[in-house]
């Protein structure tokens, strides 16, 4: 019970990135002294949030986040961004899905197409599409990531240039018109370039978090990419450039 009330609590924090002690109790209708108890725990487990007065906060800075709990971050948003990127997808596409949140959502709205391949080494991605006998599905070897379940490898670049593309369906973890397309991991950033690379269009999945917003790693320039899918029309400075460059701005809904 108490180990699943931190977990909730953990969330609540995430979601909200700085809460007060007061926020905390209301919330779970528990006592300052329970709150307390469970903070302390918390802040041990996990180095990402940290103690302020009067409240915590997480630290986005301090690592990067867990698969599993990215996928609590805008949920909803992300489901209608996924549907929306599906609706790009037609029969015989060879497609690539890369390692994040909102893209894996996409598989489930796949199910009515005719000989589809999939290519991924998304762990997530693959197990959706293990009962869709409609896709084919192809993935990399590799040393498996458990923070982002997927499998990661200096190879896994060069396997991919020797496919043909169709659509490639890319996360980003920040973007902007400066540093383009970006990510945290160089290992990931690799392939993601590959695929940009190989793809004959590039679907860029986004949600209003991650604009100008810069991360480690730049795998491709936003003049790239053909659409981006995302739940808010983006700041003037972004949505010029778009124009500009004629890439369309799909907004989910």
């Amino acid at each position: 019970m108490r180990s699943k009330r931190i977990d909730d609590i953990k969330k609540f924090i995430y979601n909200n990135k700085i809460v007060t002690l007061d926020q905390i109790c209301n919330e779970f209708k528990i006592s300052k002294s329970t709150i307390r108890r469970d903070i302390q725990d918390l802040l041990l487990s996990d180095k990402r949030f940290k103690k302020i007065y009067g409240g915590i906060k997480f630290d986005s800075k301090n690592s990067p986040i867990p698969f599993n709990e990215r996928k609590i971050t805008n949920a909803d948003n992300k489901i209608l961004i996924a549907k929306r990127a599906a609706e790009l997808v037609e029969d015989n596409d060879i497609i690539f899905i890369d390692f994040g949140t909102t893209v894996l959502n996409i598989v489930a709205y796949l199910q009515h197409l005719n000989n589809l391949t999939v290519i991924t080494n998304n762990l997530e991605v693959i197990y959706k599409s293990i009962n869709y006998e409609n896709m084919n599905i192809i993935s990399f070897s590799g040393t498996l990531d458990r923070k982002n379940l997927s499998f990661l490898g200096a190879s896994s670049a060069n396997i991919l240039k020797t496919f043909n593309i169709s659509k490639c369906f890319m996360s980003t973890t920040g973007l902007s018109v400066t540093n383009g397309v970006t990510d945290l991991s160089a290992l990931e950033s690799e392939i993601k370039s590959m695929a940009v690379i190989k793809s004959k269009m590039v679907v860029l999945l986004a949600d209003k978090s991650k604009f100008n917003c810069i991360s480690l790693q730049t795998y491709c320039n936003l003049n790239e990419i053909h659409k981006l899918i995302t739940d808010e029309l983006p700041p003037d400075d972004i949505s010029s450039y778009l124009k500009e460059n004629n890439i369309d701005i799909l907004i989910a809904k």
